[in-house]
């Protein structure tokens, strides 16, 4: 990911992902495996489905150290099957 973030972010902080995917039952699972191999901890992710249920989005909040951190999250998580965009 080529982005200005590091001019906006100070390190250590708390950075949002919002993960939109087709539903699937272990779409959080997925997601927070994912994010602990990178950034261990206690997550609470929120998720939202849509009206007929066929699209979902899930945020986290992660606790990041540095920016490499902040972009292999994006790929990583946009690796995940059934994703289709990290915001």
């Amino acid at each position: 990911m080529k982005s200005n973030l590091i001019n906006f972010l100070k390190f250590p902080t708390l950075f949002t992902y919002k993960i939109i995917a087709l539903s699937c039952p272990d779409l959080v699972e997925k997601i927070v495996k994912v994010v602990q191999i990178y950034a261990p901890g206690e997550y609470t992710p929120e998720l939202k489905t849509s009206q007929k249920g066929k699209y979902s989005s899930v945020s986290i909040t992660v606790s990041v150290t540095h920016i490499q951190q902040v972009d292999t999250l994006y790929n990583k998580l946009g690796n995940i099957e059934k994703v289709f965009m990290v915001l």
